[in-house]
């Protein structure tokens, strides 16, 4: 796709250049009429070929650079963003009902609330233009999941979809279950970018694929909008040259060369570095008066839209990060709502957790791995600790009174499932560092110090640092929220069970990090009790 945008680029400019070209013909052609055979060029002609050359090379390149980066990096944000939402999507379908979806439609069970989880995901970006789910079998796309559009009606459970011409080299690899690389394509339905995620299930067997199509049309509307631009710094920078020929030769050298000295020491490698060079053409601070001026102010003015492109490819990074976050909390939140017990445990646990943190660093201690940049690690990724109980039955997860021998072994599988979705998440955008600590917190949080905790029965510092500070966070939550089987208990009995847990079930350091910060965490506890004081009176 860079390759024919290059094209393109080089395409637009060759009348240009050959128009250039004649002119430069023809004035040889004079040239060599009036003086023989002998090239010989007033100071004004020489200045301003080199000044049409260096700057045509300078724009055609430029302009190269900065469409070839940002087309680069806005196919890559809409790669990740597929990836990302594609995995997600695949992550709520349960592989092992697919063959009843397929059957019995909506009538399945757990059929529509998996389709409204579908709708949300699909609501949360204007670029995620359509959702589906497919089995792929030799005979066509057997429809899973389908959402309605304003311009498409959605397939029903089990219609058969013909194979599109751009996934026809793809279907051996479909076929077999096995994962492609994002499809672009251009057909009735727009320039989309197709991501397709296998959805497998207990067995390891490909059910189906989830898949997003990405709509990547206003990159045709910013296409246009770069080649206006091109043509219009071309069309001053060519005014510019026209005028220059009644400027006196020392007026028109010497800022040349402040500039080209200038830029010789630009560098183009981030934000920062360009922002750099445009405060060095600054501060050059031509003031002529006459058209030097003019190609002063234009240089200014390119290079200050170049800082605004790399601004705005950064800021679309940010917006896609946020997305992705937000993405995550969006599905902690789902499980959290299916837990009738917990009310607004991710946030808490999230803020202790976080307090605990800082006052760890504060101390000094864990200090190789105690970083900022871990530390917002840890608190982004805490509200899916708990994420593997969208694998819990809604009878244990709910259940009023206290847990069989068997449904606590059900229970205890949320860790390992919450590591195995995220984990399905890392595989798909693995340079999303912060999911690791997610993957720590979900299958470790209820680990113990002594080793006798679950799954693993890690002990001491085998188990994860985020996850023996979500331990206490989350056991002292536990204590003080309110349960449909039990009241909560007093700031001063939970805070005494934390305290004799200490060297047991807790890492000692983190709970005399914890009665260190005591008076944030309560702060927190009580802000939340207020919360939900004010929830029940409404």
């Amino acid at each position: 796709m860079i390759k024919e945008m290059h094209g393109k680029v080089k395409k637009e400019l060759q009348p240009v250049m050959r128009h250039n070209n004649q002119q430069l013909q023809t004035s040889l052609q004079n040239n060599n009429k009036e003086q023989g055979r002998r090239f010989h060029f007033s100071i004004q002609t020489k200045i301003i070929l080199l000044l049409f050359v260096a700057l045509a090379i300078f724009g055609i390149v430029s302009a190269k650079l900065s469409y070839e980066y940002y087309l680069g990096a806005t196919i890559g944000q809409h790669k990740r963003l597929g990836i990302s939402t594609s995995a997600l999507v695949a992550s709520v379908v349960d592989a092992d009902r697919v063959p009843n979806y397929i059957k019995y439609g909506e009538k399945a069970s757990g059929y529509i609330n998996t389709k409204h989880q579908l709708e949300i995901i699909r609501d949360s970006s204007p670029n995620i233009k359509y959702v589906y789910v497919y089995k792929i079998l030799p005979d066509g796309c057997h429809v899973v999941f389908d959402l309605d559009t304003d311009e498409t009606a959605a397939g029903k459970p089990g219609e058969v979809v013909e194979f599109d011409e751009a996934f026809k080299e793809y279907l051996p690899t479909l076929l077999k279950g096995g994962r492609i690389d994002p499809v672009i394509s251009d057909d009735k339905f727009g320039w989309l970018m197709t991501v397709y995620t296998p959805v497998y299930d207990t067995d390891g067997i490909c059910q189906c694929y989830a898949a997003v199509d990405i709509s990547m049309d206003y990159l045709r509307a910013d296409t246009d909008q770069f080649y206006n631009r091109l043509a219009e710094i071309f069309a001053i920078i060519l005014l510019v040259i026209v005028f220059m020929a009644a400027i006196l030769a020392h007026r028109i050298i010497t800022p040349i060369n402040s500039m080209a000295k200038t830029t010789d020491g630009f560098v183009f490698d981030d934000e920062k570095a360009l922002e750099n060079n445009l405060d060095l053409i600054r501060s050059l601070n031509i003031q002529t008066g006459d058209e030097i001026e003019n190609l002063y102010r234009a240089f200014v003015k390119m290079t200050n839209d170049s800082v605004q492109y790399v601004s705005d490819i950064n800021h679309k990074n940010e917006t896609i990060r946020r997305m992705h976050n937000a993405f995550l909390i969006t599905l902690a939140d789902m499980v959290e709502n299916r837990d009738q017990n917990t009310g607004d445990h991710i946030r808490k646990t999230a803020a202790y957790v976080k307090i605990i943190l800082e006052e760890l660093k504060r101390e000094g201690v864990y200090t190789e791995q105690l970083t900022d940049r871990y530390i917002r690690n840890v608190v982004s990724s805490a509200p899916l600790h708990d994420v593997g109980k969208i694998n819990v039955s809604d009878m244990v997860l709910n259940k009023p009174g206290k847990l069989t021998d068997e449904e606590f072994e059900i229970m205890k599988t949320h860790t390992t499932a919450g590591g195995n979705i995220i984990s399905s998440i890392i595989d798909q955008v693995p340079d999303s560092e912060y999911l690791y600590e997610a993957k720590n917190l979900a299958m470790y949080h209820h680990e113990k110090w002594n080793g006798k905790g679950y799954p693993s029965g890690l002990a001491g510092e085998d188990i994860p640092l985020s996850a023996r500070v979500m331990a206490v966070a989350d056991v002292f939550d536990a204590l003080i929220s309110n349960r449909c089987y039990k009241k909560g208990f007093s700031y001063d009995k939970a805070l005494g069970i934390i305290r004799e847990e200490r060297g047991r079930q807790f890492d000692p350091k983190i709970v005399d990090a914890f009665f260190a910060s005591e008076d944030q965490i309560l702060e927190v506890a009580d802000k939340f009790t207020d919360k939900e004081k004010q929830n029940e009176a409404l």
